[in-house]
Formats: structure tokens, sequence, C-alpha cells
């Protein structure tokens, strides 16, 4: 493990001697655009585990991807290796269909703190609620970014994030009204606590996710990619293209269906993915939007 060839993963080429905010972000956006959120092992008969090296491994000389706990679990390593003041806390996931967050902890973030300001870094949550900036931890500030308008709120030291997204144009007639689709223009996302988590704390999470038949991980195969200006994203066997502001306060929404020999070859084209094992799509409807 060596970060000179992590970098080579990202593609980032710019200076590592300063541990400010510019050079966190530049590093930070190169990973969720070189690094998909996935959970295609899960659909290939591979076990996903929490070990670093194998995380490491995985993500730098494979080339995959990864969900929560392996993309940040990476990204928190890369940076206190850089310096940075860093830790891990854990949330708890909206599920807008149940209209409630989870019970169970099984999100992973990283905090960042410099200068005495604290951030959170998540890149491990995909699609459009995929931040794109280190988020400053302050109650009731509109943090306005690509992807749409961040807030985190805090009562009780509970901290919750939502976003307010733009409206969207969807081409394809036939995706219109498709579940993939978020109807509400704000939605919460994940609350969460101050207190230090470890890796550890995540093991059980990461059973369940991947085994358990209520999981959303289960349910749907997900790899998600951000792009220099918006995103994709391919669940199941349906692409989606996102492309931000495309017009004012418009986000271009762009949806095929793909057939089974055209799964694998797209994972390559568009998320540089190549997998050792069969993928076996899987989308359940509802569960999930983008």
């Amino acid at each position: 493990m060596n970060l000179e060839e992590y970098f080579v993963r990202t593609g980032y080429k710019g200076s590592l001697e300063k541990q400010d905010l510019e050079t966190l972000t530049d590093i930070f956006q190169h990973h969720i655009r070189a690094v998909p959120f996935e959970n295609l092992s899960i659909h290939c008969g591979e076990k996903i585990t929490l070990e670093l090296e194998q995380v490491y491994n995985k993500i730098v000389r494979r080339q995959r991807g990864g969900w929560c706990m392996e993309n940040n679990q990476l990204l928190g390593w890369v940076l206190k290796h850089l310096g940075y003041d860093t830790s891990f806390l854990g949330a708890y996931v909206f599920n807008p269909y149940k209209n409630a967050y989870a019970t169970i902890m099984t999100h992973l973030l990283v905090k960042v703190v410099i200068d005495d300001k604290t951030y959170v870094v998540d890149g491990g949550f995909g699609v459009s609620y995929q931040m794109w900036q280190p988020m400053e931890l302050v109650s009731g500030k509109d943090q306005p970014q690509a992807p749409g308008i961040f807030r985190f709120t805090e009562k009780n030291a509970i901290w919750h994030l939502e976003k307010v997204r733009r409206k969207q144009y969807v081409p394809n007639l036939n995706f219109s009204n498709s579940d993939l689709l978020e109807k509400k223009e704000c939605r919460k996302i994940y609350m969460f606590s101050l207190e230090p988590q470890t890796v550890e704390d995540f093991h059980f999470q990461c059973t369940y996710l991947q085994t358990s038949p209520d999981s959303l991980f289960t349910k749907k195969s997900i790899c998600t990619l951000q792009t220099t200006d918006g995103f994709r994203a391919l669940i199941g066997w349906t692409l989606s293209e996102t492309t931000y502001n495309y017009k004012e306060n418009m986000d271009l929404v762009e949806f095929i269906t793909l057939e089974d020999e055209e799964v694998e070859k797209t994972l390559k084209e568009k998320f540089n993915i190549s997998l050792d094992r069969k993928l076996v799509p899987i989308n359940v409807k509802g569960f999930y939007t983008i």
C-alpha cells in the first residue's frame, strides 16, 4: 500500500505539501470521479470485507469501486497519511419509501478538521446525493454545490444532512415516472452524531447489507460514478446519465435499458470496471432514487 499508487489510480497530480481545504477538495474530487460507488461484488458471488489491505487492492489495483465502508475507509487512510486530522463517524441513512431513518448505523463518514473548522468528507454515497466538496459542519447554512444545495441541521447533538435539487428534464418519456427518479425537491439523506467510530464498528453492518433480503444492496446491483458535469449510474439493466444544470435550474436525466450482453461492456466503457466473475444484474422496484 502506498500513496503514489493510489494517486495514479485517481489521476491526482497536484501538490501534497499543504493540508488545507483546497488540497483536500482536489484530492476528494479526483477520487469520486475515478472510483465508482458500487456493490457489484454482491451480485458476482464475491464477499465484501473491510480489511484495509483488501479494500486497497480492490479499488487501487483491481480498478474497482466500493460502497461507503470501502471508499471512505480508503479516503480516510490517504488523508491521515498526508497529515490531515481525520476520524470516522457513523450515519443512519434515510429511506424515502418508509419515510424514516434506518435503525442501524450503516454509513461510514470521514470527519476532517482544518484550522479549527470541522468538515464532513463523504466519498461513498453516489448518484445525485454525492457531495462534490467537503462540507463544513455548520447548522442551517446552505452549501451550494454542482449537484444542488446541501445543508446540515443540528438538534440535540444529532446532525441531519439534506439536499435541495433542481427540476429534472427526462427526454425518454418511458422513464418520466420511473421509480428511480426522486420526486421531492428537498430530500433527507442521513443523520449522525459526532461520536467517533472505528471500522470495527461496521463489521456487522457489512455482513448484513450484503446478505439480508431486506437490504437495498441485495435488491439492486448498483454502479455510479461522478463526472465533470454530473454523474452516470447503472442500476440493474437501467443506465442513466445526468447533466447538472444543463439549462437554468434544470438537470438533464437520460435513461436507456440495456440488454444482458450490453451490461459488462457498458461497465467497462462508462465506469472503467472489468469484473472477474459473472455479474447477475438485479433491480427490484422501489428502495432507491437517483
